[in-house]
């Protein structure tokens, strides 16, 4: 890494008050796009799912929990994935916990998605040593009606992930390494939040957001982009448990 600036008090100042006026203006865009998402349309779920959960099968309207909300983030994991969940979606998951109780007091179940059996899933989130509700989504259709996964013919219309399959960077052969899934398998999760309201005895479909969208774990996108050096080039990620120390 080049050596950085070296300044005077003054000058950190001045430069910070010139970042500040972009950061407000950063800050004054995103109350316009949260408030074009709160106007997205809601579309009526007519499609009967049943979902493999630790409690035994579920509806999408149980999953609610008695609450009027449904956030889930689905964990890239997939039924070929033989050594567990994405690196980087499981350190997403390990920062969920500690936000349950207060979502769950402001009217929102969370919830994570992932299409492997529930077996392994509740497995790996014994692992992982995660509190909120693990749903699979396995032998549905609920993963590809709504986006968080690919089938083996719309990986290969997809550009972006068919150069990955073919010309992988060294980093994506590793993350294909630890997942235990050959790369045109493991691709075919997308890492995504979706969100589902509940009105009425009717289920809505409200938004979903696919990566690279720039919510991910916590820890990478908003704690490392405030670190003197920042966040790595290349997104690297290991599970907690696999540290070297």
């Amino acid at each position: 890494m080049p050596e950085h600036k070296i300044g005077t008090q003054a000058e950190w100042k001045a430069a910070r008050e010139e970042l500040g006026k972009l950061e407000a203006e950063q800050a004054q865009r995103n109350e316009e796009i949260k408030k074009k998402r709160l106007e997205l349309p809601w579309v009526p779920v007519e499609k009967e799912y049943a979902f493999d959960t630790e409690d035994g099968t579920k509806t999408l309207a149980e999953l609610f929990d008695g609450r009027s909300q449904l956030l889930a983030y689905n964990i890239m994991f997939g039924p070929e994935y033989e050594n567990g969940a994405c690196p980087g979606c499981t350190n997403l998951g390990d920062g969920l916990d500690g936000s349950l109780v207060h979502l769950n007091h402001r009217d929102v179940t969370l919830i994570c998605f992932s299409r492997a059996p529930i077996e392994r899933l509740t497995a790996y989130k014994k692992r992982m040593g995660w509190q909120f509700p693990y749903v699979s989504t396995y032998n549905t259709d609920f993963a590809f009606d709504f986006g968080l996964a690919l089938t083996e013919e719309q990986a290969q219309q997809v550009p972006e992930v068919k150069d990955m399959i073919e010309s992988p960077p060294e980093w994506l052969e590793d993350w294909s390494r630890q997942v235990g899934a050959e790369l045109k398998d493991g691709l075919r999760e997308a890492p995504s939040w979706i969100a589902f309201a509940r009105e009425n005895g009717t289920v809505y479909h409200t938004y979903t957001v696919i990566a690279p969208d720039p919510f991910v774990a916590p820890y990478y996108s908003f704690l490392l982009d405030r670190t003197p050096k920042g966040p790595p080039d290349e997104p690297r990620a290991w599970r907690k448990d696999e540290y070297p120390d």
